[in-house]
């Protein structure tokens, strides 16, 4: 399963958007409902799934999908 996928199916777990349905614009709050709670979790589970340490300045840029794939993709080089 491709990382994109396994980040979906998480995200979905907070959301009652389709995973099919999310694109990597959707929007975390705007478009998928996420209150901070939800966000705060996801980045919880987000750590576990990809063995990351997500700092808290890190995600204030992060606004949608596709923000917080290249976070992942970033901390893991940089890892």
């Amino acid at each position: 399963m491709s990382k994109e996928m396994k980040f979906k199916k998480i995200v979905a777990q907070y959301c009652t958007v389709e995973v099919g349905e999310m694109k990597r614009s959707s929007r975390f709050r705007e478009d998928l409902g996420f209150s901070s709670l939800d966000f705060m979790s996801l980045l919880g589970e987000l750590e576990d799934e990809f063995d990351l340490n997500i700092e808290e300045e890190n995600m204030e840029s992060v606004l949608t999908i596709g923000d917080a794939l290249e976070l992942i993709d970033n901390l893991k080089m940089a890892g």
